[in-house]
Parts: C-alpha cells; structure tokens; sequence
C-alpha cells in the first residue's frame, strides 16, 4: 500500500480498521488524515467522528485494564503478599505509560491541529471538549501535581467549550448535552464535587426537556439518549449523596424517575412532578428497546 493516500482513502481505511475492530489502525489512519489536511481545512462530520471512536476505543481498552489492575493491586496490598503487589505495580506502571502515550498524542493534534482549523461553533465545541476530556483521562490516574494539572487542564477546556455551547447550541444538541455529560462526570469524579455536578447534570437535561419537542428528527436519536445518561446519572448520584444531603438538597429535592407508557409509535413522558415538568410527547419506543446497545455505543462515543 501506498505511504500516502487520498483523503477519501483513509476515510476508507478507518472504516475497514473499525469493521476489523483493529482501532490502533484506524488511529493511525485518521492521525495522517488530520496531519494531512488540517489545518488548512476544517474536517467533515464524518471524519471528526471516526477520529473520536478510533481514539475512544484505544483509550477505553486502556482505562479499562487500568481500572481492573488498581483493583487487583488493591486485593494483593490487603493480603500482604509484596511480591504480588511489587508485580502489580510495575504492571499498572506499564498501562499508566501507554495511557499517557495515548493522551498525549491526541492532546498534540487537537492544540496543532484541530482546534486551529475549527471554523464553526460546533466544531469548536467538539474538539474542546475531545481536549477536556482527554485530559480528564490523565486526571484519573495520575497523582499529586500532575493530577492536579491534568485537572486544571480539563476546567479549562471544559469551560471553553461549555461558553461556546451555551452561545451557539441548542440546548438539544447532541454535542452541547454531551459535553454537559462530560463535564459534570468530572466535577463527581475527579473534583469530588456533587453537588456542582449534579446542579450541572440536572440543568443541562432541564433545558433540554423544555425544548424538546422542537428536536429534529437526525439528531432525536442521540440527543434522547445522552438525556438518559444525563438522568441515570443524577438518579445514582442523589441516591449516593442522599445521606450526606447532597444532590437533593442542593437541587430541592429528589430527581425522581421517568416513566414511560408505550404505544405502537409513540412514547409519553411523565416526569416526577417536584421538578415541576409538564407531560412531554415524544416518538422514542424505537429507540427504548434498543437502550442498552444504544447506549454502550453512545458510551464509546461520549462518556
């Protein structure tokens, strides 16, 4: 194969290495079209997309086996068995390294790159909450002041991209609602901030409830989905903080759940009434019944 393809060629590619499932691939072949083409051009819809999941599938294997590792090393440390835990260590060292690799490589795209050539609101949007939440990848593992970096890093790219949202989004976009998604995950997560993130959680999906109704059809399907994580999030959040009066105090009281009644091609929202929201009218039991793989996909693609 040639060194050097057309720009159409490693949008091909990419999407023979994501069919293949060989991500590392389909990164390689996205990195040479954004070297190529940005940032003298803006990417497609379609080309940003594909360097998302690529990059999100390399990372998420890699968060994954860091997660599991810490976990063992947990175990080993509360057996007392040293040479296990010496071993561990050295492993996580090993994914940690490969985590940064990873982040790093992005990072330098999206500061060289991408978010130089980003023309469109949307696009700005995009790439600067792809930069928050890479850097809130890092914050997950590192320790002491580059954790404390990495996290400062994330608040401002984050807050960049939420003050670009907020001017040129709708409070239905995909985009905009993931970003809300994202950001209040690193309030929880990373800040240990319930309360900012569930004021932020329970804001974004207000919003975008009260518009919904003025959603179009090619976004609907997204849009309604990051709404579910949105509200599974603050669900499990204010039952986690209920005892130390967190989420629900802080936001007057419980989330409440949603409940759903089913016909053949439409589906009625019923919220719980202390959030004061009316009954809302929405074509989603296509998309309900399909809500796990949907949202393991979205997972890949937002979270």
């Amino acid at each position: 194969m040639a060194s050097s393809l057309s720009r159409d060629q490693y949008v091909y590619m990419a999407k023979l290495a994501e069919q293949a499932e060989r991500y590392e691939e389909m990164v390689e072949y996205m990195e040479k079209l954004v070297k190529e083409s940005t940032p003298a051009s803006e990417l497609s819809v379609e080309e940003r997309n594909l360097l998302s999941v690529a990059y999100k599938n390399v990372i998420g294997s890699l968060r994954a086996a860091w997660r599991i590792v810490s976990s063992i090393e947990q175990k080993e440390e509360g057996r007392k068995n040293e040479e296990h835990v010496t071993l561990v260590k050295e492993y996580r060292s090993k994914v940690e390294s490969e985590l940064s690799e990873v982040c790093a490589g992005i990072l330098r795209l999206l500061d060289s790159n991408l978010v130089p050539s980003a023309n469109s609101g949307e696009s700005k949007v995009f790439y600067l909450k792809m930069k928050g939440d890479y850097h809130r990848y890092m914050a997950e593992f590192k320790v002491g002041d580059e954790r404390k970096a990495a996290a400062e890093e994330t608040m401002l790219a984050y807050k960049a991209a939420q003050d670009i949202a907020l001017a040129d989004l709708s409070p239905t976009h995909p985009i905009r609602l993931g970003l809300a998604l994202n950001f209040s995950v690193f309030y929880y997560e990373i800040l240990n901030s319930s309360e900012k993130a569930c004021a932020m959680a329970k804001q974004a999906f207000e919003e975008a409830i009260a518009e919904l109704d003025t959603l179009g059809e090619e976004s609907y399907k997204d849009s309604t989905l990051i709404m579910q994580l949105l509200r599974d999030n603050l669900t499990l959040w204010t039952s986690d903080m209920q005892s130390e009066h967190g989420c629900a105090r802080a936001n007057g009281g419980s989330i409440g759940l949603i409940y759903a009644l089913y016909s053949s091609d439409s589906c009625i929202f019923s919220i719980d009434p202390s959030l004061h929201f009316l009954l809302l009218f929405g074509r989603m039991s296509r998309l309900m019944r399909h809500k796990d793989w949907n949202i393991v996909r979205l997972e890949g693609r937002w979270a």
